[in-house]
């Protein structure tokens, strides 16, 4: 090979694997989400990148059509994801939080198959952008979006919050206390009630942040959920079913070989050799890289 073909090769490697790792940083945020839920209540919301795709609506419509500051939009739309959060947590899995998990997976999947089928009635199938053009960083012949930059910073700050907020507070140190024992902590005074409700909150609201995230860089539509839903799941799979530190680590072996199989072939392929990754690993590991502590 040329000297000059393997610079211009070396070059094209570097950008996929920095964009890999930006694309681990909004990866991470999805399945920090997920985990969260799954590590307090038991529950795996099937239906959380639907939370996402009401999100990303709304953020649309706020900006687009109220003309809203897209900063103001995006507060609006975290708080109001994460109240839905809250919502769905009251009326569907409060009422089956002693049902067979298999009952809680089909009511969570109803929910996912009517907001699906609430925002084709309301919103029709077209694919809608919010119309926000960020530049395009060029460093040494790379090519790196602004939107994905911007994406990864807020990912981290998110992390870094939602870290903070399990250990420097009082309802934070309950969620964590929750998380490790469920039948001892209510008998030394903690409202599981109270904080299974905040903990859907948060998670929402986490759902609300990745929605304003991803508004950057992809159209919403009704099914754009189906494009996170599966490959979240599968991070948090993988990651070890409500480890985050677990969820983090895959997030980011995840994104490279997307971004890497994107690099060699095209991005389906990439998909398609992360869910082969996951198939194998499955066998290898089925209790996830990182098991959950018990």
């Amino acid at each position: 090979m040329e000297p000059w073909l393997m610079q211009i090769f070396d070059i094209y490697l570097l950008e996929a694997l920095i964009n890999g790792i930006l694309l681990g940083g909004v990866l991470a945020l999805l399945a920090l989400g997920l985990n969260l839920i799954f590590g307090v209540i038991d529950v795996v919301w099937i239906c959380y990148a639907e939370l996402i795709m009401i999100g990303m609506y709304a953020i649309y419509f706020l900006f687009t059509v109220y003309h809203l500051p897209f900063p103001l939009a995006a507060l609006i739309a975290v708080a109001a994801v994460g109240a839905l959060g809250a919502l769905l947590h009251y009326l569907v899995i409060e009422p089956l939080l002693n049902a067979a998990p298999i009952n809680q997976l089909l009511a969570t999947g109803g929910v996912l198959f009517f907001l699906q089928s609430a925002a084709t009635v309301a919103f029709g199938i077209d694919f809608r952008n919010a119309g926000i053009r960020l530049p395009v960083l060029n460093v040494a012949e790379m090519y790196i979006s602004y939107a994905r930059l911007l994406a990864f910073g807020a990912a981290l700050v998110a992390m870094v919050v939602v870290y903070l907020f399990l250990t420097r507070t009082y309802i934070g140190t309950a969620i964590r206390a929750i998380a490790q024992d469920r039948q001892i902590m209510p008998l030394m005074g903690v409202d599981s009630r109270r904080v299974y409700f905040v903990t859907s909150a948060v998670g929402g609201a986490l759902a609300g942040l990745a929605a304003t995230l991803l508004v950057l860089q992809y159209d919403v539509h009704p099914f754009v959920g189906l494009s996170f839903g599966p490959i979240t799941f599968m991070i948090c799979v993988l990651g070890g079913l409500g480890n985050m530190i677990g969820g983090f680590v895959a997030a980011f072996i995840f994104a490279e070989i997307i971004s890497l199989g994107g690099l060699y072939s095209d991005l389906e392929w990439g998909y398609v050799l992360a869910f082969a990754f996951f198939i194998v690993m499955m066998f290898v590991r089925p209790q996830g890289l990182l098991a959950r502590r018990s």
